[in-house]
Protein backbone atom coordinates (compact mmCIF):
# COMPACT_ATOMS: atom_id res chain seq x y z
CA UNK A 1 0.00 0.00 0.00
CA UNK A 2 1.13 3.78 -0.43
CA UNK A 3 1.41 5.93 2.11
CA UNK A 4 -2.28 6.56 3.34
CA UNK A 5 -1.77 10.19 3.71
CA UNK A 6 -2.11 10.00 -0.22
CA UNK A 7 -5.15 10.29 -0.42
CA UNK A 8 -5.62 13.34 0.67
CA UNK A 9 -3.01 14.71 -2.48
CA UNK A 10 -5.45 12.49 -4.61
CA UNK A 11 -8.61 14.70 -3.36
CA UNK A 12 -6.96 17.87 -4.18
CA UNK A 13 -5.39 16.79 -7.10
CA UNK A 14 -9.01 15.70 -8.45
CA UNK A 15 -10.52 19.25 -7.43
CA UNK A 16 -8.27 20.49 -10.21
CA UNK A 17 -10.40 18.91 -12.29
CA UNK A 18 -13.57 20.13 -10.46
CA UNK A 19 -14.12 16.95 -8.67
CA UNK A 20 -15.06 16.80 -5.12
CA UNK A 21 -15.20 14.17 -3.01
CA UNK A 22 -19.02 12.57 -2.79
CA UNK A 23 -19.01 12.12 0.97
CA UNK A 24 -17.71 13.88 3.66
CA UNK A 25 -14.55 13.15 4.76
CA UNK A 26 -14.91 14.46 8.01
CA UNK A 27 -16.14 10.69 9.17
CA UNK A 28 -18.11 12.37 11.65
CA UNK A 29 -20.60 13.53 9.68
CA UNK A 30 -21.85 10.40 7.70
CA UNK A 31 -24.12 9.54 11.15
CA UNK A 32 -26.09 12.96 10.18
CA UNK A 33 -26.04 12.22 6.22
CA UNK A 34 -27.20 8.61 6.69
CA UNK A 35 -30.55 9.54 9.13
CA UNK A 36 -31.04 12.27 6.22
CA UNK A 37 -30.80 9.39 3.19
CA UNK A 38 -31.67 6.65 4.90
CA UNK A 39 -34.74 4.98 5.97
CA UNK A 40 -36.26 5.22 9.22
CA UNK A 41 -36.17 1.68 9.80
CA UNK A 42 -32.84 1.18 8.80
CA UNK A 43 -31.23 3.70 10.41
CA UNK A 44 -32.56 3.41 13.85
CA UNK A 45 -31.36 -0.27 13.36
CA UNK A 46 -27.81 0.61 12.43
CA UNK A 47 -27.49 3.94 14.80
CA UNK A 48 -30.07 3.09 17.76
CA UNK A 49 -28.56 2.39 21.26
CA UNK A 50 -29.26 0.51 24.65
CA UNK A 51 -31.78 3.00 26.11
CA UNK A 52 -31.33 6.55 26.09
CA UNK A 53 -27.70 5.64 24.56
CA UNK A 54 -25.52 6.88 27.56
CA UNK A 55 -23.23 4.22 26.94
CA UNK A 56 -22.65 4.80 23.31
CA UNK A 57 -21.97 9.15 24.91
CA UNK A 58 -19.51 7.22 27.06
CA UNK A 59 -17.68 5.53 24.98
CA UNK A 60 -17.32 8.96 23.21
CA UNK A 61 -16.67 10.87 26.31
CA UNK A 62 -13.74 8.44 26.89
CA UNK A 63 -11.98 8.88 23.95
CA UNK A 64 -12.83 12.98 24.02
CA UNK A 65 -10.97 12.97 27.87
CA UNK A 66 -7.82 11.30 26.29
CA UNK A 67 -5.38 14.30 24.92
CA UNK A 68 -2.51 13.87 22.65
CA UNK A 69 0.96 15.40 22.99
CA UNK A 70 2.97 15.60 19.59
CA UNK A 71 6.96 15.79 19.88
CA UNK A 72 8.64 17.79 17.43
CA UNK A 73 12.06 17.26 15.15
CA UNK A 74 11.79 13.49 14.96
CA UNK A 75 12.46 12.10 11.96
CA UNK A 76 8.73 10.76 10.67
CA UNK A 77 9.64 9.47 7.46
CA UNK A 78 9.37 6.23 6.60
CA UNK A 79 6.37 5.55 8.12
CA UNK A 80 4.77 1.93 8.52
CA UNK A 81 1.83 0.95 9.98
CA UNK A 82 1.92 -2.85 9.28
CA UNK A 83 0.50 -4.22 12.32
CA UNK A 84 1.09 -8.12 13.76
CA UNK A 85 -2.33 -9.48 15.38
CA UNK A 86 -3.32 -12.97 16.14
CA UNK A 87 -0.14 -14.09 14.37
CA UNK A 88 -0.99 -12.29 11.07
CA UNK A 89 0.73 -9.25 9.69
CA UNK A 90 -1.56 -6.54 8.54
CA UNK A 91 -0.96 -3.33 6.63
CA UNK A 92 -2.58 -1.23 8.91
CA UNK A 93 -3.93 -1.31 12.90
CA UNK A 94 -7.42 -1.69 11.35
CA UNK A 95 -10.49 -3.76 10.37
CA UNK A 96 -13.90 -3.66 9.89
CA UNK A 97 -16.01 -4.82 12.98
CA UNK A 98 -18.99 -7.54 12.73
CA UNK A 99 -22.06 -5.57 11.50
CA UNK A 100 -25.15 -7.77 10.71
CA UNK A 101 -27.90 -7.37 8.10
CA UNK A 102 -26.17 -5.14 5.92
CA UNK A 103 -28.87 -5.34 2.93
CA UNK A 104 -31.16 -2.73 5.43
CA UNK A 105 -28.60 -0.33 4.11
CA UNK A 106 -27.57 -1.28 0.58
CA UNK A 107 -28.49 -4.01 -1.75
CA UNK A 108 -24.90 -5.24 -2.60
CA UNK A 109 -24.61 -5.33 1.45
CA UNK A 110 -21.47 -7.69 2.94
CA UNK A 111 -19.87 -8.56 -0.47
CA UNK A 112 -19.18 -4.75 -1.34
CA UNK A 113 -18.13 -4.03 2.33
CA UNK A 114 -15.80 -7.18 1.98
CA UNK A 115 -14.68 -6.12 -1.58
CA UNK A 116 -13.83 -2.37 -0.04
CA UNK A 117 -12.26 -3.99 3.24
CA UNK A 118 -9.82 -6.21 0.58
CA UNK A 119 -9.29 -3.14 -1.91
CA UNK A 120 -8.10 -1.56 1.34
CA UNK A 121 -5.89 -4.34 2.82
CA UNK A 122 -8.37 -4.06 5.76
CA UNK A 123 -9.34 -7.01 7.35
CA UNK A 124 -13.03 -7.77 6.95
CA UNK A 125 -14.91 -9.32 10.21
CA UNK A 126 -18.02 -11.41 8.74
CA UNK A 127 -21.23 -10.99 11.07
CA UNK A 128 -23.23 -14.48 12.18
CA UNK A 129 -26.32 -12.13 11.09
CA UNK A 130 -25.28 -11.31 8.04
CA UNK A 131 -27.71 -10.75 5.22
CA UNK A 132 -25.26 -13.30 2.48
CA UNK A 133 -24.01 -16.19 3.22
CA UNK A 134 -20.47 -16.89 4.84
CA UNK A 135 -19.11 -18.43 1.41
CA UNK A 136 -20.45 -15.53 -0.73
CA UNK A 137 -18.83 -12.92 1.53
CA UNK A 138 -15.46 -15.07 1.29
CA UNK A 139 -15.54 -15.51 -2.36
CA UNK A 140 -16.01 -11.22 -2.76
CA UNK A 141 -12.59 -10.98 -1.21
CA UNK A 142 -10.48 -13.27 -3.01
CA UNK A 143 -7.19 -14.29 -0.90
CA UNK A 144 -7.68 -11.45 1.41
CA UNK A 145 -7.53 -11.62 5.49
CA UNK A 146 -10.94 -12.41 6.63
CA UNK A 147 -12.60 -13.10 10.26
CA UNK A 148 -15.60 -15.33 10.94
CA UNK A 149 -17.65 -13.46 14.10
CA UNK A 150 -19.54 -16.08 15.68
CA UNK A 151 -22.98 -15.37 17.96
CA UNK A 152 -23.04 -18.61 20.06
CA UNK A 153 -26.40 -20.22 18.89
CA UNK A 154 -27.83 -22.75 21.68
CA UNK A 155 -27.75 -25.35 18.78
CA UNK A 156 -23.95 -27.05 19.55
CA UNK A 157 -24.67 -28.92 16.07
CA UNK A 158 -25.37 -25.54 13.70
CA UNK A 159 -22.53 -23.86 16.11
CA UNK A 160 -20.51 -26.39 14.59
CA UNK A 161 -21.43 -26.63 11.23
CA UNK A 162 -20.98 -22.45 11.41
CA UNK A 163 -16.83 -23.12 12.46
CA UNK A 164 -17.03 -25.55 9.57
CA UNK A 165 -18.15 -23.40 6.77
CA UNK A 166 -16.02 -20.60 7.97
CA UNK A 167 -12.81 -22.57 8.15
CA UNK A 168 -13.81 -24.46 4.40
CA UNK A 169 -14.12 -20.78 2.98
CA UNK A 170 -10.89 -19.21 4.89
CA UNK A 171 -11.42 -17.43 7.52
CA UNK A 172 -8.64 -17.79 9.98
CA UNK A 173 -9.81 -16.37 13.36
CA UNK A 174 -12.76 -16.81 15.02
CA UNK A 175 -14.04 -14.06 17.07
CA UNK A 176 -16.81 -14.77 19.33
CA UNK A 177 -19.65 -12.11 20.56
CA UNK A 178 -20.42 -12.63 24.44
CA UNK A 179 -21.99 -9.35 25.21
CA UNK A 180 -25.00 -10.47 23.50
CA UNK A 181 -27.23 -13.49 25.52
CA UNK A 182 -30.11 -11.88 25.12
CA UNK A 183 -31.71 -8.54 22.87
CA UNK A 184 -30.93 -5.24 24.67
CA UNK A 185 -33.85 -2.55 24.96
CA UNK A 186 -33.53 -0.35 22.08
CA UNK A 187 -35.93 2.12 21.66
CA UNK A 188 -35.50 3.49 18.37
CA UNK A 189 -36.13 -0.10 17.09
CA UNK A 190 -39.20 -0.34 19.35
CA UNK A 191 -40.14 2.29 18.56
CA UNK A 192 -40.33 1.32 14.44
CA UNK A 193 -41.37 -2.18 15.83
CA UNK A 194 -39.13 -3.07 13.63
CA UNK A 195 -36.30 -6.77 13.84
CA UNK A 196 -34.92 -7.45 10.74
CA UNK A 197 -34.34 -11.03 11.67
CA UNK A 198 -38.22 -11.91 12.10
CA UNK A 199 -38.69 -10.62 8.38
CA UNK A 200 -35.91 -13.20 7.35
CA UNK A 201 -33.54 -10.34 7.04
CA UNK A 202 -29.86 -11.02 8.45
CA UNK A 203 -30.93 -15.03 8.78
CA UNK A 204 -28.69 -16.22 5.44
CA UNK A 205 -25.95 -18.47 7.43
CA UNK A 206 -28.70 -19.86 9.08
CA UNK A 207 -31.07 -20.70 6.02
CA UNK A 208 -28.36 -21.75 4.31
CA UNK A 209 -26.94 -24.13 6.47
CA UNK A 210 -27.92 -27.84 6.18
CA UNK A 211 -27.61 -28.48 10.29
CA UNK A 212 -30.05 -25.83 10.73
CA UNK A 213 -32.22 -27.02 7.99
CA UNK A 214 -32.55 -29.69 9.50
CA UNK A 215 -34.10 -28.66 12.27
CA UNK A 216 -37.08 -27.83 10.29
CA UNK A 217 -40.26 -29.41 9.11
CA UNK A 218 -40.35 -27.87 5.92
CA UNK A 219 -37.86 -26.19 3.99
CA UNK A 220 -36.83 -22.84 4.46
CA UNK A 221 -38.30 -21.87 0.55
CA UNK A 222 -41.92 -23.15 1.94
CA UNK A 223 -42.42 -22.17 5.76
CA UNK A 224 -40.42 -18.60 6.59
CA UNK A 225 -42.24 -17.95 9.37
CA UNK A 226 -41.64 -21.56 10.71
CA UNK A 227 -37.93 -20.91 9.78
CA UNK A 228 -37.54 -17.66 11.33
CA UNK A 229 -39.14 -19.03 14.55
CA UNK A 230 -36.85 -21.59 14.88
CA UNK A 231 -33.92 -18.93 14.55
CA UNK A 232 -35.29 -17.04 17.50
CA UNK A 233 -35.33 -19.66 19.40
CA UNK A 234 -31.59 -20.99 18.94
CA UNK A 235 -30.22 -17.23 18.54
CA UNK A 236 -29.50 -15.91 22.40
CA UNK A 237 -28.25 -18.36 25.25
CA UNK A 238 -28.40 -16.77 28.54
CA UNK A 239 -26.74 -20.18 29.89
CA UNK A 240 -23.56 -19.87 28.55
CA UNK A 241 -20.63 -19.73 31.04
CA UNK A 242 -16.69 -19.61 31.41
CA UNK A 243 -16.30 -23.85 31.00
CA UNK A 244 -18.12 -23.66 27.58
CA UNK A 245 -15.74 -22.31 26.07
CA UNK A 246 -13.70 -25.73 25.63
CA UNK A 247 -16.27 -26.72 23.21
CA UNK A 248 -15.45 -24.17 21.21
CA UNK A 249 -11.31 -24.41 21.59
CA UNK A 250 -12.24 -28.28 20.45
CA UNK A 251 -14.28 -27.21 17.08
CA UNK A 252 -11.88 -24.15 16.26
CA UNK A 253 -7.87 -25.01 15.41
CA UNK A 254 -7.26 -21.05 15.04
CA UNK A 255 -7.23 -18.04 17.01
CA UNK A 256 -10.20 -17.32 18.93
CA UNK A 257 -10.93 -13.83 20.25
CA UNK A 258 -13.99 -12.84 22.83
CA UNK A 259 -15.45 -9.87 21.81
CA UNK A 260 -17.42 -7.91 24.14
CA UNK A 261 -14.97 -7.31 27.39
CA UNK A 262 -15.03 -5.00 29.41
CA UNK A 263 -13.71 -6.07 33.51
CA UNK A 264 -9.85 -7.09 33.74
CA UNK A 265 -11.06 -10.34 35.38
CA UNK A 266 -12.75 -11.25 32.68
CA UNK A 267 -10.30 -10.71 30.56
CA UNK A 268 -7.98 -12.84 32.92
CA UNK A 269 -10.60 -15.56 32.76
CA UNK A 270 -9.98 -15.21 28.79
CA UNK A 271 -6.77 -15.95 29.09
CA UNK A 272 -6.97 -18.68 31.27
CA UNK A 273 -9.11 -20.86 29.08
CA UNK A 274 -6.35 -20.34 26.50
CA UNK A 275 -8.14 -17.68 24.42
CA UNK A 276 -5.99 -15.61 21.70
CA UNK A 277 -7.07 -12.68 21.87
CA UNK A 278 -10.18 -10.21 23.90
CA UNK A 279 -12.03 -7.10 21.73
CA UNK A 280 -12.56 -4.43 24.91
CA UNK A 281 -16.07 -3.36 23.38
CA UNK A 282 -19.62 -2.79 24.55
CA UNK A 283 -20.88 -3.06 20.99
CA UNK A 284 -21.11 0.60 20.04
CA UNK A 285 -23.15 1.06 23.50
CA UNK A 286 -25.91 -0.93 22.06
CA UNK A 287 -26.80 -3.51 24.99
CA UNK A 288 -26.32 -1.72 28.26
CA UNK A 289 -27.50 1.49 29.02
CA UNK A 290 -25.54 3.28 31.35
CA UNK A 291 -21.98 0.92 31.16
CA UNK A 292 -18.56 2.05 31.12
CA UNK A 293 -16.82 3.42 27.73
CA UNK A 294 -15.17 1.30 26.23
CA UNK A 295 -11.68 3.48 26.44
CA UNK A 296 -12.27 3.56 30.05
CA UNK A 297 -12.21 -0.27 30.20
CA UNK A 298 -9.32 -0.79 27.92
CA UNK A 299 -6.35 0.39 30.02
CA UNK A 300 -6.92 -1.80 32.83
CA UNK A 301 -7.55 -5.00 30.66
CA UNK A 302 -4.69 -4.35 29.04
CA UNK A 303 -2.45 -4.13 32.25
CA UNK A 304 -4.37 -7.48 32.80
CA UNK A 305 -3.58 -9.61 29.85
CA UNK A 306 -1.91 -7.82 27.26
CA UNK A 307 1.24 -9.66 27.73
CA UNK A 308 -0.88 -13.02 27.35
CA UNK A 309 -2.58 -12.32 24.57
CA UNK A 310 -3.51 -9.48 21.67
CA UNK A 311 -6.02 -6.89 23.19
CA UNK A 312 -8.09 -5.10 20.18
CA UNK A 313 -10.82 -2.43 20.79
CA UNK A 314 -13.81 -1.19 19.16
CA UNK A 315 -16.97 1.01 20.70
CA UNK A 316 -17.18 4.77 19.16
CA UNK A 317 -14.13 5.35 16.68
CA UNK A 318 -14.92 7.81 14.37
CA UNK A 319 -11.62 8.94 13.28
CA UNK A 320 -8.24 8.68 12.75
CA UNK A 321 -6.82 10.08 16.20
CA UNK A 322 -9.50 7.55 18.02
CA UNK A 323 -7.57 5.33 16.37
CA UNK A 324 -4.31 6.66 17.71
CA UNK A 325 -5.90 7.08 21.06
CA UNK A 326 -6.61 3.34 21.50
CA UNK A 327 -3.23 2.29 20.40
CA UNK A 328 -2.01 4.68 23.03
CA UNK A 329 -3.76 3.11 25.85
CA UNK A 330 -3.23 -0.27 24.97
CA UNK A 331 -5.00 -1.61 22.39
CA UNK A 332 -3.01 -3.91 18.97
CA UNK A 333 -5.55 -3.00 16.61
CA UNK A 334 -8.84 -1.42 16.27
CA UNK A 335 -12.22 -2.60 15.04
CA UNK A 336 -14.47 -0.08 12.96
CA UNK A 337 -18.59 -0.13 13.30
CA UNK A 338 -20.64 1.92 12.32
CA UNK A 339 -18.93 4.64 9.85
CA UNK A 340 -18.37 1.70 7.66
CA UNK A 341 -22.36 0.73 7.47
CA UNK A 342 -22.85 4.62 6.83
CA UNK A 343 -20.27 4.46 3.87
CA UNK A 344 -22.03 1.44 2.76
CA UNK A 345 -25.74 2.92 2.83
CA UNK A 346 -24.53 6.05 1.22
CA UNK A 347 -22.01 4.85 -1.41
CA UNK A 348 -22.09 0.91 -1.33
CA UNK A 349 -18.65 -0.19 -2.04
CA UNK A 350 -17.17 2.97 -3.27
CA UNK A 351 -18.20 4.76 0.30
CA UNK A 352 -16.83 1.94 2.59
CA UNK A 353 -13.50 2.03 0.73
CA UNK A 354 -13.80 6.63 0.91
CA UNK A 355 -14.59 5.77 4.90
CA UNK A 356 -11.26 3.32 5.20
CA UNK A 357 -8.88 5.16 3.42
CA UNK A 358 -10.19 8.30 5.51
CA UNK A 359 -9.25 7.18 8.44
CA UNK A 360 -6.03 5.54 7.49
CA UNK A 361 -4.99 9.28 6.14
CA UNK A 362 -5.95 10.92 8.85
CA UNK A 363 -4.37 8.33 11.44
CA UNK A 364 -1.35 8.17 9.26
CA UNK A 365 -1.24 12.28 9.36
CA UNK A 366 -1.89 12.03 13.32
CA UNK A 367 0.91 9.58 14.13
CA UNK A 368 3.11 11.95 11.89
CA UNK A 369 2.41 14.69 13.35
CA UNK A 370 2.40 13.56 16.77
CA UNK A 371 6.33 12.83 16.58
CA UNK A 372 5.83 8.75 15.74
CA UNK A 373 6.47 6.89 12.70
CA UNK A 374 4.81 3.25 13.83
CA UNK A 375 2.04 1.97 15.61
CA UNK A 376 3.82 0.20 17.90
CA UNK A 377 5.75 3.46 18.90
CA UNK A 378 2.55 4.29 20.84
CA UNK A 379 2.18 3.90 24.41
CA UNK A 380 0.45 6.27 27.23
CA UNK A 381 3.71 8.33 27.26
CA UNK A 382 1.84 9.83 23.33
CA UNK A 383 -1.19 11.54 26.06
CA UNK A 384 -1.34 13.26 28.46
CA UNK A 385 -0.85 11.76 31.76
CA UNK A 386 -3.63 13.51 33.16
CA UNK A 387 -6.15 12.85 30.45
CA UNK A 388 -4.76 8.72 31.03
CA UNK A 389 -5.81 8.96 34.21
CA UNK A 390 -9.42 10.72 33.54
CA UNK A 391 -9.95 8.44 30.61
CA UNK A 392 -9.20 5.07 33.03
CA UNK A 393 -11.34 6.81 36.40
CA UNK A 394 -13.76 9.78 35.07
CA UNK A 395 -13.66 11.20 38.59
CA UNK A 396 -9.91 12.24 38.05
CA UNK A 397 -6.57 10.60 39.64
CA UNK A 398 -6.41 10.34 43.39
CA UNK A 399 -4.27 11.19 45.87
Amino acid sequence: MADRVDYQYEIYLNGMAGLRPSLPTDLTRLEELAAERLGPEAFGYVAGSAGSGRTARANREALDRARIVPRMLRDVTGRDLTTEVLGRRIPAPLALAPVGVLSIVHPDAEPAAARAAAAQGVPFVASSASSTPMEEVAAAMGDAERWFQLYWAKDREVTASFLRRARAAGYTALFVTLDTPLLAWRPRDLDQAYLPFLQGIGTANYFTDPAFRAGLAKPVEEDLNAAVLHFVGMFADPGKSWPDLAFLREQWAGPIVLKGIQHPDDARMAADAGMDGVVVSNHGGRQVNGAIGAAEALPAVVRAVGDRLDVLFDSGVRTGDDVFKALALGARAVLLGRPYAYGLGLGGQSGVEHVIRCLLAEFDLTLALSGHRRPADLGPDALSAAAVATVADPAGPKG
